[in-house]
């Protein structure tokens, strides 16, 4: 009894014993004593609990726990802000509304770093608890409840919907502020400004710059920094400057950073020496470059194709007593592998380890994927082994690039092998990359399994695009499931993805295939309805189709329609008709074709002459070729 009245006595106890069983005794005739009454949980019991870190007892009573009473219990905890966090994180999130939440927020505001606040915003924000107002209005009363003068935990919101990316969402709470009567801070305009540039929308930091001179919120060397970064994404190099020499007009003296966002403005518009100029002002002024500033340069100057000015670059770089980083050889390895210099390329990634740089991930990637566009599979697999080996963690590029990669050169094993690999390091691949994995599931036949990956993303919630809908088509195509190709073109139009000549071409491929090309023809007339102008291909499967069957008349009519329609005869199209012309044993007009398409410069190739050879019988004497013997 004494350990029941123990609990009866506690401020925080407030179960009853619901459940619990009797023991009871055959012979006894009692009847089992009646529960304890319960205590009722109040703001101050809980306030209690809190504050003396009594969590699992709080996380039990979870489930009883309402709103009111947390949003009563709170204002509770100002002196004890640093267990507000942790007491949200212990309930349900069912027990709180966006009053709790406000108040919350507001409490966890007051301490020293905003980091705990700003989580619990972001939290809120992202599991769309309230609307933007609904939220701004919770913590202006939260603020007011609390006394709270300072305007910090809105500031703190209109930051958070910066750092979520959540532009309009920020620039409407920055608003409300303004109706409000309550000065952001400048720290927030300047994410405000930053976030819109970011997001290349220039016009909206306008907006908000402007807002600040009607709001007279002082602005620092900072938001004249993203300003500067502003008019150069604009293309305004010629204001960037000038606003450089305003700062200074208004006691703001301009920093590296500025320098360094119009050389770099310069060197993206291809302006080199408009970079080298204004970098002599930089150091006339005495602002010393760093590496960055020698990384645009060094940029700009790869742009223009000027890579025999760079040895003299990285001697001025060195002059100042800066070393080229990873950034510098990595810009200089790309320039060596978009040329097809492999050479340079891995001379550069030789230099950089000589002088104690270690090559980044990034320079791997570069590399890797340079070498996958050219074939060079053995390289690309020593530079995998070599990452290993070095312990340089592959990142969702890199995954990207290998598994797009070996997709490319057929092995399917090898790119399984690494996009298994990705999804357990929790990194997500592109749709590009699902693309290209569909793409050698149906070069294998393998349709089934790609069906599949399409539900796997579509349960991720990636939804497909066009690009990737043509490689099923295709696929289903070229393993003979027209059916199932045109279930996905239905599909497609319920999702609002417009076909495209791919798409029919793939369509158009598989009737052939199956020696339908009446339908394949019908094919064409729904494409043109469509507004879809048809493509060589489509004429030349037409034409393929129609010569493997024989029926060379309709085969030449297509010729004629493809010529009509501003589209010349390739190898693929002569191909097609000797093909054809051949198998009906009409040599003579098999001959008459392989001289117009030599006289058009079109070089026959194996096809050309494995055809020629059923259809005529001295193919060299025909060509006018004489026996070296």
């Amino acid at each position: 009894m004494r350990s029941v009245n123990a609990l009866r006595s506690s401020k925080v106890y407030s179960l009853s014993l619901r459940h619990f069983s009797t023991l009871t005794i055959s012979k006894s005739k009692k009847s089992a004593p009646s529960p304890p009454p319960t205590l009722p949980i109040t703001a101050d019991t809980l306030r209690d609990s809190i504050t003396s870190s009594q969590w699992q007892f709080i996380k039990h009573i979870s489930g009883e726990l309402k709103p009111t009473l947390i949003s009563n219990a709170l204002p509770n905890l100002r002196s004890s802000p640093d267990r507000v966090l942790t007491f949200i994180e212990n309930i349900s999130p069912n027990c709180l509304d966006i009053t709790c939440y406000s108040l919350a927020i507001s409490i966890l505001s007051r301490l020293p770093s905003p980091k705990q606040a700003t989580h619990l915003l972001k939290r809120v924000i992202s599991a769309r608890v309230a609307t933007h107002k609904e939220f701004f209005d919770g913590l202006v009363s939260a603020r007011e409840k609390l006394e709270i003068k300072s305007s910090i935990v809105l500031d703190l919101l209109v930051r958070a919907y910066c750092e979520l990316k959540k532009g309009e969402e920020a620039l409407k709470c920055f608003y409300l502020m303004k109706q409000k009567g309550i000065l952001p801070k400048i720290e927030t305009c300047n994410d405000l400004l930053s976030l819109f540039n970011k997001l290349n929308m220039t016009h909206l930091s306008w907006i908000v710059y402007a807002e600040m001179f009607r709001m007279k919120i002082s602005s620092t060397v900072c938001t004249f920094n993203i300003i500067i970064n502003v008019l150069c994404k604009e293309g305004k190099l010629k204001k960037a400057k000038e606003f450089i020499e305003n700062m200074q007009c208004l006691g703001v003296k301009p920093n590296l950073i500025s320098y360094n966002t119009v050389i770099h403005g310069y060197c993206s518009k291809g302006d080199v020496e408009g970079a080298n100029k204004f970098f002599e002002t930089m150091t006339v002024k005495g602002i010393e470059p760093d590496s960055y500033t020698f990384n645009s340069l060094i940029s700009g100057m790869v742009k223009e194709g000027r890579e025999k000015e760079m040895s003299s670059l990285l001697e001025k770089m060195k002059s100042f007593g800066l070393t080229p980083t990873a950034v510098t050889y990595n810009t200089l390895i790309d320039s060596c592998c978009n040329k097809g210099d492999f050479e340079k390329a891995f001379f550069y990634r030789d230099e950089m380890v000589k002088i104690g740089v270690v090559p980044s991930v990034t320079t791997y990637n570069l590399l890797i994927h340079a070498l996958f566009l050219d074939g060079r599979m053995a390289e690309t697999d020593d530079l995998v082994k070599e990452m290993a080996e070095k312990r340089v963690l592959h990142d969702g590029i890199t995954y990207n690039i290998l598994i797009n990669g070996y997709c490319r050169a057929g092995n399917a094993k090898k790119a399984f092998k690494f996009y298994d690999e990705m999804l357990s390091r929790g990194l997500q691949p592109t749709i590009v990359t699902y693309t290209s994995l569909i793409k050698v599931l149906g070069k294998r036949n393998r349709m089934k399994e790609a069906d599949d990956l399409v539900v796997e993303i579509l349960r991720k919630g990636i939804f497909p695009d066009l690009i990737m809908f043509n490689a099923l088509i295709d696929g289903h195509c070229a393993s003979g499931n027209v059916v199932r190709a045109f279930d996905i073109l239905k599909e497609m139009n319920k999702m609002n993805i417009q076909p495209d000549e791919v798409t029919y071409n793939c369509l158009m491929q598989g009737y052939c295939k199956e020696s339908k090309v009446e339908e394949a023809c019908a094919l064409l007339e729904e494409m043109k309805g469509r507004g879809i102008k048809p493509d060589h291909i489509s004429y030349n499967t037409l034409i393929s189709g129609y010569s493997k069957r024989g029926d060379m008349d309709d085969a030449f009519k297509v010729r004629d329609a493809m010529l009509s329609a501003g589209f010349n005869p390739t190898l693929l199209t002569y191909n097609a008709l000797i093909q054809g012309l051949c198998k009906k044993q009409e040599g003579v007009l098999a001959e008459e074709l392989l001289k117009e398409m030599v006289s058009k410069g079109i070089t026959p190739d194996d096809s050309t002459y494995l055809a020629l050879i059923e259809g005529i019988g001295d193919v060299d004497s025909f060509l006018g070729r004489k026996d070296p013997s």
